[in-house]
């Protein structure tokens, strides 16, 4: 019986730990792009516009702006130009007009839980 559970479950175990989602990163370094968030039960629309070395956003009828520092291809820290805030991004997989991407605090506050998101950036045309 532990003869048979072997032959099914390693090579099925051995599928999975292969696939690895699509990470074109290097197409989304820069451009204009459109992502969703929610305040409360308010679900809105940003917009920002990525350059080589700056970020400009523009949501909630605010606009701010942070530097850019690309730790790899598929991993960067958004430095808030005013507060000094980093937010540490990366991208975990790409399709041909967006990019969905995990985001966390860039310095770990030995106060408070690591809360990591997700969210989905689309390009704009």
């Amino acid at each position: 019986m532990l003869k048979k559970m072997f032959f099914v479950v390693f090579p099925l175990i051995s599928l999975i730990s292969c696939y690895s989602p699509n990470r074109d990163c290097q197409a989304y370094k820069t451009g204009e792009f459109l992502f969703n968030y929610s305040i409360g039960d308010s679900l809105k629309q940003g917009r920002f516009v990525r350059g080589d070395n700056y970020s400009i956003d523009y949501y909630d009828n605010k606009i701010d702006s942070a530097s850019i520092r690309w730790l790899n291809d598929c991993e960067f820290v958004l430095q808030d130009l005013k507060s000094k805030v980093g937010i540490h991004y990366k991208i975990i997989g790409t399709t041909d007009t967006s990019y969905t991407f995990e985001y966390k605090n860039a310095v770990k506050d030995p106060n408070r839980k690591n809360v990591v998101k997700i969210g989905t950036a689309y390009r704009v045309q």
